[in-house]
């Protein structure tokens, strides 16, 4: 486990886009934290870091973006999803099995399911207005 202190929006998508170098297709990235820890803007690096060139937003409404690129991402919200059925019927093992980085903000509403895949672990927490203690696990920066 590797904790890691940002001061900034840009340090923790610099985060992101270093992690995303560690990161094998087909990998989950199970993040944890509360609105406005910063989850998007490391799924931001995240995107930038495996080669996608799409703009990255929130999923919250979507339930997934998909970022094409070399790398390509699919960026999931599990706020409103709950079972493995749910998880099915978005898609999520689809982009799995073709190979993309699936971030999945929310993981703990689907923390059984996502255990099954071994994911890299992201917990995001809000120190101040602009300080972010990250926690990884699963996966060495």
């Amino acid at each position: 486990m590797q904790q890691v202190m940002t001061h900034s929006r840009a340090e923790t998508v610099a985060l992101g886009r270093r992690l995303a170098a560690r990161l094998a297709p087909g990998t989950v990235v199970a993040f944890t934290g509360g609105l406005g820890a910063g989850k998007t803007a490391f799924c931001q690096g995240l995107a930038e870091g495996l080669g996608c060139t799409d703009p990255v937003s929130s999923p919250t409404f979507a339930i997934v973006n998909y970022y094409r690129g070399p790398r390509p991402l699919a960026h999931f919200d599990l706020y409103r999803v709950h079972t493995e059925a749910d998880l099915a019927a978005a898609g999520f093992y689809d982009y799995l099995d073709g190979g993309a980085v699936v971030a999945a903000e929310w993981s703990e509403n689907c923390a059984d399911a996502l255990a099954a895949e071994d994911p890299v672990r992201v917990h995001i927490e809000r120190v101040d207005e602009t300080t972010r203690r990250i926690t990884i696990e699963n996966c060495a920066l």
